[in-house]
């Protein structure tokens, strides 16, 4: 027999509930089973086996982060399908660039009341979000906090970890003058930067279903809450066909914070800022909001959710590898012997 408090739900806290956002899930998180998970959900731990073939010096490599304040916009349209993938993105897109290949994921909901239908919608999110990466989602918590959270709200975190040889660690330090940048394109906000993104637009339920012609003329709810891209699989086929020197996630802080992340001291990412190929959301943003250009690329990724740092030689090459994995890439600056770490000319 199930556990059951009345007590406990007359404090706000539903234990069935749970029970039947886990059974809802179910469904999702199965579909994200690799090899290498070795337990179901609902125990204590996640098990995971790693796959050492071809691997000699095995590194673990982890990554957090949240959906941020996105999640408003998700609120107001209660959609909430789509959340789950920003959560995944914004572990795995940092995690791989250091090489590393993601192999699980954990999530963590704090929600208000539990609905159970809306925790398992999220969750399918979270598990096309491992879909995408290749990465099982093995695990995970809800926690129903009543008092704490609005009971149509939740915050929704997770983290992932990965493996790369060590010997196959991107080396940030044999970059030079002259190595080639090039940039994998967004998919828009992604989720980084909406607390500018809500007081520019004064985000409300009405303001999200106006329709832009800048936007091809969707709503700037539909824009807003499109899915961070996940670039693991281009990545990784990057890393197959190119010598990569350094690859850089393109997050909150935009290009002025991220790039110089992956440069060693005395060089500096030259980009000429016509060649930055711009979203209509971004241009939008700073007509309606009058922020200023430094402020836009110091806080929005514009339009480059990954940049990576190639050999000149290399540059066609890493184009040509991405593309072919199904993302859109262009050359986009190089690395200049300098100490400003971002120079946008």
């Amino acid at each position: 027999m199930k556990s059951f408090s009345e007590s406990y739900k007359e404090a706000g806290v539903d234990v069935t509930a749970g029970y039947k956002a886990v059974e809802l899930m179910k469904q999702h998180v199965a579909k994200t089973m690799t090899s290498g998970v070795l337990s179901g959900i609902g125990g204590f731990g996640g098990l995971f086996e790693l796959d050492m073939t071809g691997i000699t010096k095995p590194v673990l490599v982890s990554g957090t982060d949240g959906v941020g304040t996105k999640l408003k916009i998700a609120f107001l349209m209660d959609k909430h399908d789509t959340v789950g993938i920003d959560c995944v993105a914004m572990c795995v897109n940092d995690i791989i660039c250091c090489g590393a290949k993601p192999q699980f994921f954990l999530d963590y909901i704090a929600v208000g009341k539990n609905y159970p239908e809306k925790v398992a919608e999220i969750v399918s999110g979270v598990a096309e979000g491992c879909i995408q990466s290749g990465c099982a989602l093995i695990g995970g918590e809800t926690a129903e906090m009543p008092g704490f959270y609005p009971i149509d709200e939740y915050d929704l975190a997770g983290f992932s970890v990965g493996v790369v040889d060590k010997d196959k660690i991107l080396q940030p330090d044999s970059q030079k003058a002259g190595d080639v940048l090039v940039a994998i394109k967004s998919s828009g906000v992604h989720s980084n930067g909406f607390s500018l993104v809500r007081k520019v637009f004064d985000v409300s339920e009405e303001s999200l279903k106006v329709t832009y012609d800048e936007l091809g003329g969707k709503t700037l709810g539909e824009t807003l809450l499109t899915p961070t891209k996940i670039y693991v699989k281009a990545i990784m086929k990057l890393l197959d066909e190119v010598k990569v020197k350094s690859i850089s996630h393109i997050t909150g802080g935009g290009f002025y914070e991220n790039i110089p992340r992956s440069l060693p001291k005395g060089l500096s990412a030259k980009i000429k800022r016509d060649d930055v190929q711009v979203l209509p959301i971004f241009n939008l943003l700073q007509k309606v909001g009058n922020i200023p250009e430094r402020d836009m690329f110091n806080t929005f990724n514009m339009g480059v959710g990954m940049i990576v740092a190639v050999d000149k030689a290399d540059a066609e090459k890493a184009v040509e590898a991405i593309k072919s994995a199904g993302e859109e890439a262009y050359i986009l600056g190089e690395l200049v012997e300098s100490d400003e770490g971002v120079i946008i000319c």
